[in-house]
């Protein structure tokens, strides 16, 4: 088959490689079966064609797209960058697409700018996930409960839904866990990929970056052992059965 391409927004070097091996066990995916570019170490290809891909997986990232340009830093400038100028194509062509986590801020601010902090920042722990109406129907829902819990941690949030966009999953603390643009491009708020093993990892990588006060990593990680999160992989795992094309 054609194989996917996997954007990784990390630059810490254990998130990123913890990262594609959860892609690859969720996906249910070999490594011959995908192209990894870790952004921050190179740049796209000026040849990258999407016809040579089966569709496209972007993984998540400390940065925030709605950050002013003078507080990031170059490689988070760099990274952002590759990434939206790939939307354009992908949306106009409505190539398939699975944003995670930072993903959705990319989708959302490429489509209407309609990410911020100004709500929905959620605290690294589990959201209480529900389907919506359109999520019922949804292909990439097969096999997903009506409420299931899911990974999350991230400071800024689509605020509304943009223009063309189905609303898939909600939760209490952040409405748009989940959306569609057109019947192909998807982007979670919500780690599809993570289990309790790889968040602690990552709890201990950005324990120093903001997201919960460094003295409660401990506390996290137990919360996240604790946690009964299975439903979200089934979502990636849909995802790439439903576009693996040859």
């Amino acid at each position: 088959m054609k194989p996917f391409l996997i954007l990784q927004l990390r630059p810490e070097t254990e998130a990123s490689d913890d990262e594609f091996q959860a892609f690859l066990r969720k996906g249910d995916l070999k490594e011959e079966n995908v192209v990894r570019i870790r952004l921050d170490q190179e740049a796209l290809p000026d040849n990258l064609s999407l016809d040579d891909y089966s569709g496209v997986i972007v993984g998540g990232g400390p940065g925030c797209v709605s950050d002013p340009l003078d507080k990031k830093s170059p490689v988070e400038k760099q990274i952002e960058d590759a990434v939206l100028s790939l939307m354009p194509e992908i949306t106009e062509r409505d190539f398939p697409f699975m944003g995670c986590c930072y993903g959705i801020g990319i989708l959302g601010h490429h489509l209407s700018k309609v990410v911020n902090k100004d709500n929905y920042g959620e605290e690294v722990g589990t959201a209480d996930c529900s389907l919506t109406d359109d999520g019922r129907s949804d292909p990439l829902m097969q096999g997903i409960p009506e409420n299931f819990q899911a990974f999350v941690g991230h400071k800024e949030a689509v605020q509304r839904l943009p223009e063309g966009c189905a609303h898939l999953v909600s939760s209490p603390t952040c409405p748009y866990q989940m959306i569609r643009f057109g019947e192909n491009v998807y982007a979670t708020q919500f780690h599809p990929e993570a289990d309790s093993d790889g968040f602690e990892v990552r709890i201990g990588i950005y324990k120093h970056r903001g997201y919960f006060p460094p003295e409660d990593a401990d506390k996290l990680v137990a919360m996240c052992r604790a946690a009964d999160v299975h439903a979200p992989e089934v979502i990636l795992r849909n995802f790439v059965q439903r576009y693996a094309t040859a």
